[in-house]
């Protein structure tokens, strides 16, 4: 593939990855009401280490991983999912999915900071005006939506999703030089391994604590509950790091993490039209902006971005 056929896809898994993510807060919030935030978690989490690890053992996907290449991929699974996930699951206990999805799109401007200073990104006048303009859309539907009738007791819940937020945007200015040394499956693996055994140790060490073991158990056994944990542990978790792991091999994490600012339209539809959340005009103003903000970031800047080679990263083996 040519290095602009590679961009497009690259643009498609974005999009795609706004689009899962998107409704990743209803589904969310239809877990936590059966389980805790911790057993979600950990369920998800192993369910996506088997879904990818039974091709693995079976011989379809060879992932060529050491244990010192784990220790360099520690620190971005640390950030994501070891403590994103949890900041997201508990901070959604206690506020919308709307809210949730509005928060979420802060993300661009820690991305557009961390990667400016880490990894040296370059955005022109423009971008970065579409960048502010789009998360203006955001903050300007979050204080028509809350005004002086936000719940105290939410508080602490936007604190935590402001928390993975940052958590997020770190994970993408950090993925990015890791994409260009291993496959989007590689990263994926590890970082999926790590989760399921830390979240499974901390849920089932807890549970064993509080003689609650049964309580772990429990919500597996309702269809409900394993089709909104198949969405999050298949499609959530294990599709979303694939897409943007490849996303950002070949555009700047600031690109990325703006087109993510799609999801929080949709999480709004999401919870408009199945959790019956109010949805005001307001929210179509915003989005207009949102969808102008993420369009000036993407195509407002100069055509000076070489990705670097694709034979930085290793290569996936498929038999």
């Amino acid at each position: 593939m040519h290095s602009r056929s590679k961009t497009g896809a690259a643009y498609l898994a974005a999009l795609s990855y706004a689009a899962i993510l998107g409704f990743s807060f209803l589904f969310v919030k239809l877990t936590v009401t059966e389980a805790s935030p911790l057993d979600v978690i950990a369920h998800r989490f192993a369910l996506s280490f088997i879904a990818l690890t039974v091709p693995v053992v079976l011989g379809w996907i060879k992932i060529n991983i050491t244990r010192r290449d784990i220790l360099r991929i520690l620190p971005l699974a640390l950030l994501s999912p070891l403590v994103y996930f949890p900041l997201q699951a508990f901070g959604l206990m206690s506020t919308s999915s709307s809210e949730g999805g509005i928060i979420q799109a802060t993300v661009p401007i820690f991305t557009l900071l961390l990667a400016s200073y880490f990894i040296k990104e370059r955005t022109t006048v423009v971008q970065k005006l579409s960048l502010l303009l789009s998360v203006a859309g955001v903050i300007f539907i979050f204080v028509m939506k809350s005004g002086a009738s936000m719940a105290s007791n939410s508080f602490g819940g936007i604190l935590l999703l402001v928390l993975s937020a940052v958590c997020l945007s770190g994970y993408n200015v950090l993925a990015r030089p890791l994409t260009q040394k291993y496959s989007p499956m590689e990263l994926t693996y590890a970082t999926s391994i790590l989760g399921c055994i830390v979240f499974n140790l901390v849920a089932l060490g807890y549970h064993a604590i509080d003689g609650s073991m049964s309580t772990y158990i429990a919500p597996l056994v309702k269809p409900d509950y394993w089709l909104a944990l198949a969405y999050l542990g298949i499609l959530s978790t294990l599709v979303t790091s694939l897409l943007s792991s490849f996303a950002l091999k070949w555009i700047e994490a600031s690109k990325m993490s703006v087109i993510g600012n799609l999801s929080t339209l949709i999480s709004m539809i999401a919870g408009a039209y199945i959790l019956k959340e109010q949805l005001a005009y307001y929210h179509i103003v915003g989005a207009v902006i949102i969808i102008i903000g993420v369009l000036g970031t993407n195509f407002g800047g100069r055509r000076s971005f070489e990705p670097r080679k694709a034979s930085a990263a290793k290569p996936l083996k498929v038999d």
